[in-house]
């Protein structure tokens, strides 16, 4: 089985390199499944300069950055490494997840427009229970704009900005999930429900049925995943 790694591109030399260098590696990290049992969490300085077709200065000031911000561990004589979250730690993500993003269903259901709903549905129109399980990585990808949507939609920045800070790590739990325990097909007929709940306006039910998703995959976690 293959290890997964950062997807990294050459970045051109120009005045905003160091800007460059630190958020295209921080959208790198925060793609990956850093939860998956086969992911590198190491990074390689040499390989990584390699790769954006820079010097090691510019990027170890970008490492130090996102050391700064928790995202990656600077660790002398050892290297650099991605950081994950105890399972404890996840807990808790995913418990808060719960609450913003059902308050995010509450919200959509009293300001968004039909046409903004009605993209949700759109996310899925081409899955049914066969091509769910077929095209699983699609359907994963799919499952986590229909999360961040919810969110976008609500309208409310400073709950965005409090959910982005959760974001990494809740969505690299849900990449690895997705496909145990048939979670995918489950997972798909709540959206559906959600969806019919925030068109038809139901705003307690819309409510309810987001939080209890996002706690199911709680107590997904909390049974079968291995964070050791």
């Amino acid at each position: 089985m293959s290890t997964l790694q950062l997807d990294i591109r050459p970045i051109g030399e120009n005045f905003d390199l160091k800007s460059r260098i630190y958020d295209s590696l921080k959208t790198a990290i925060m793609n990956m499944n850093i939860y998956d049992e086969n992911a590198e969490l190491r990074l390689d300085e040499r390989k990584l300069s390699e790769q954006f077709g820079i010097s090691r200065t510019p990027l170890r000031e970008a490492l130090a950055r996102l050391d700064h911000e928790g995202l990656v561990r600077i660790m002398p004589r050892r290297g650099v490494f991605i950081v994950r979250k105890s399972k404890q730690e996840i807990l808790e993500m995913i418990t808060v997840w719960a609450a913003l993003e059902s308050m995010a269903a509450r919200l959509i259901t009293e300001t968004a427009s039909n046409a903004e709903i009605s993209q949700l549905r759109t996310m899925f129109s081409t899955f049914d229970g066969n091509r769910v399980l077929a095209h699983i990585d699609e359907y994963s990808e799919a499952n986590i704009k229909f999360h961040q949507s919810i969110l976008a939609i609500s309208k409310n920045e400073l709950l965005k900005q409090t959910a982005n800070d959760l974001f990494m790590h809740v969505r690299a739990i849900r990449a690895r999930t997705i496909s145990e325990e048939d979670r995918a097909n489950r997972s798909i007929v709540d959206h559906m429900h959600i969806i019919e709940a925030l068109e038809a306006r139901d705003t307690d039910l819309a409510e309810r049925l987001v939080r209890e998703h996002t706690l199911n995959l709680l107590a997904h976690v909390d049974q079968h995943v291995d964070l050791s």
